[in-house]
């Protein structure tokens, strides 16, 4: 149920890509607390983005689960921009975020919903 999607406008080395992946979904899982089972991660690089009207490195993200408590998305930015910022490089003040608490009857899976 949880999935961030990871947009930036940088390359990652093909060589890289899985690792980054496999280090998001454990990271999602670890802060939200549910089984890396359900976690998705999808990685764009090479996105077309500008960000404070330039084209250096930037990322944006989005973050959706269900559940997800608004009191904790303080915290849970820290975490995401630190972890991102170290594994790619793009500085913490040049990633957006959104957040997203998605309502169970509107999460398909597995031939039903949450």
């Amino acid at each position: 149920m949880p999935c961030m999607i990871l947009k930036t406008n940088i390359a990652i080395a093909e060589n890289k890509q899985s690792d980054l992946l496999q280090q998001c979904s454990q990271l999602t899982a670890s802060i939200l607390g549910k089984p890396e089972g359900y976690v998705m991660v999808i990685l764009e690089d090479n996105c077309r983005l500008i960000f404070g009207g330039n084209d250096q490195p930037a990322a944006y993200i989005e973050f959706k689960s269900i559940g997800l408590p608004e009191d904790t998305t303080p915290g849970l930015s820290q975490t995401l921009c630190e972890s991102i910022s170290d594994a790619t490089g793009i500085a913490a003040n040049r990633i957006y975020i959104e957040f997203a608490n998605a309502d169970r009857h509107l999460w398909g899976w597995n031939n039903t919903t949450f």
